[in-house]
């Protein structure tokens, strides 16, 4: 943290879903975002008063097409970094992210189109060791495929 700096938190909410092949679904972020090409689980940002859970899983049919139910809270992560607002102002930055098993209850997998992800994919352990990772999809990888 600087001092002086203004504050910004974001609280997410993300799904780890893993289907019957041992494949956990994973989203490409566009080219809107800090990160382009990089992947990461299906979340994101939940909105004033919602529920995390319920923001979870908005977000999953937003960047996936498809839905699920919550099974269990996975882990909750937190970390804080200098960045800059999208104005280019810079900011102390804390993140907050709840991440939950979801378990894929019906749907058909699709892209999301001009938003912050425009690809999801099931993914095996050989493909996950070839992409780009984001932190969080990074950790959850070496745990579901240990």
């Amino acid at each position: 943290m600087t001092p002086g700096l203004p504050r910004m938190q974001r609280v997410a909410a993300y799904n780890v879903c893993v289907d019957s092949a041992a494949r956990l679904l994973l989203c490409r972020l566009s080219d809107i975002t800090e990160r382009p090409g990089w992947w990461t689980l299906p979340g994101g940002g939940i909105d004033f008063g919602e529920h995390p859970e319920a923001g979870a899983l908005r977000e999953l049919t937003e960047e996936t097409g498809l839905t699920g139910r919550i099974i269990e809270l996975f882990r909750v992560e937190s970390h804080s970094r200098s960045a800059l607002s999208p104005e280019g102002v810079e900011h102390d930055y804390h993140s907050v992210q709840i991440v939950y098993r979801t378990e894929i209850t019906g749907g058909e997998l699709r892209d999301e189109t001009d938003e912050s992800t425009d690809r999801a994919a099931w993914c095996t352990r050989d493909d996950v060791a070839t992409m780009q990772l984001l932190g969080l999809a990074r950790l959850v990888t070496e745990i579901v495929f240990t």
